[in-house]
């Protein structure tokens, strides 16, 4: 009732599938400046409605304690626990994301095939191009939102949402899609748009040979409403919305999540204003701008090092520190990039919601009892709502949105 009354529409909120969990969304925006009016709008509102109900809203990547999560009904749902199998699926319920979506030209998705036919050049140009970006992007974001280290009560040093959700068989990660690497991992850079078109496409038919071998009917998968780009929870997708979606930063208090936001906005600005072109590339280790191209890590570097850094040495790793060093170099100017930099000149390292608990919150063995859990996910709660209050005030002190570029 709140959240109709006051925003006219339920929209910016959804269920997820399950019943712990809410989807909390902004429309469509232009500048950073719009997308923290919405979305400080819209976090206030969901506050207000979960007090309404004696609730409060825990607002970090895993939650510390044990927890067994209640699927909601529903087919899509089912498939996916039949398939992946309901010991490993669990794990989707104990972890919460954010996503951040790209707009692509208008036209240039389509859930048929991945990119329209009718796309122009120009638009296979930039989808390969901000694809290529996005995927650069995946360690800096695992890094930088790295959230809650407790999970089921026990801090193992790595980066807990993205081991419990994404897995890894090489690392021997064990998440949800460890055994689905085609649908849940990152994938590698695209050659061309065919190369990303053959991507969907092989990524579909390893979803369909994987309900096969589960025993599940592929009728259903049509029944729910499945395309080709439907199995696809990696980190970066193609939308069939139109976007491209970044899907590998933790849920997180809204002042880090903006900040990661500003730093994909503005490296993302730079590669379109600019024309640059993403190549990557063995010989480098960061990102390197020459001219109108942009070098990144070649996917060898980029999925084994980088994201090995990003899981276990986190910020504390001097090849990730270079590697962010870069990224915001490229990202340029932005208030909330600027604070994250004198965090690392002043203190040698990039601040984390991660580090901060650690040092309230950690015991030599590793262990997390109930009641400190609980005092974890309480002062998780009031942070929340303190950076609402503040990000609510904030914007409606502002006169004029800030220069984003």
């Amino acid at each position: 009732a709140i959240t109709e009354s006051e925003s006219g529409s339920a929209a910016c909120f959804a269920p997820e599938f399950v019943l712990g969990l809410v989807e909390v969304n902004t429309p469509p925006v232009y500048t950073l400046f719009d997308l923290e009016h919405e979305y400080a709008r819209n976090l206030e509102l969901a506050v207000r409605a979960a007090r309404s109900l004696g609730l409060r809203l825990y607002p970090l990547g895993t939650y510390p304690l044990p927890l067994e999560p209640a699927v909601r009904e529903g087919l899509d749902y089912r498939i996916q626990v039949s398939t992946v199998g309901p010991e490993r699926f669990v794990d989707a319920g104990r972890c919460a994301g954010t996503h951040l979506h790209l707009e692509l030209q208008a036209g240039t998705v389509d859930a048929g095939v991945g990119i329209s036919a009718a796309a122009s050049g120009a638009a296979r140009e930039e989808v390969l191009n901000i694809y290529n970006l996005a995927t650069a992007l995946d360690p800096a974001l695992v890094v930088l939102t790295r959230s809650c280290p407790y999970f089921e009560g026990r801090a193992t040093g790595l980066a807990v949402r993205t081991v419990h959700y994404r897995g890894n068989a090489f690392f021997g990660w064990q998440g949800v899609y460890t055994d689905l690497p085609q649908v849940g991992a990152l994938l590698p850079y695209a050659d061309d748009a065919e190369h990303l078109i053959k991507q969907q496409f092989d990524r579909y038919e390893a979803w369909l040979a994987a309900m096969d071998r589960a025993g599940v009917e592929r009728r259903y998968f049509a029944e729910a409403g499945g395309d080709v780009l439907r199995p696809a929870w990696n980190p970066v997708r193609l939308n069939r919305k139109g976007t491209l979606e970044l899907r590998g930063m933790d849920s997180n208090y809204p002042d880090v999540t903006l900040a990661a936001c500003a730093m994909v906005l503005g490296a993302a600005d730079r590669v379109r204003r600019d024309g640059l072109e993403v190549v990557p590339d063995e010989g480098v280790n960061c990102f390197e701008l020459t001219g109108d191209v942009l070098r990144v890590p070649d996917f060898g570097r980029l999925g084994g090092e980088l994201l090995y850094a990003a899981v276990t040495g986190g910020v504390n790793d001097e090849t990730m520190a270079t590697y962010l060093d870069s990224l915001l170099d490229l990202a340029g100017e932005d208030e909330r990039l600027a604070g994250i930099r004198d965090h690392r000149n002043t203190t040698g390292v990039y601040p984390t919601t991660e580090a901060g608990i650690l040092e309230d919150y950690y015991s030599g063995s590793g262990f997390l009892s109930d009641d400190e859990g609980l005092r974890l996910v309480l002062g998780a709660c009031g942070e929340l709502e303190d950076q609402v209050f503040r990000l609510g005030h904030s914007q409606h002190q502002e006169g004029e949105p800030a220069d984003v570029t």
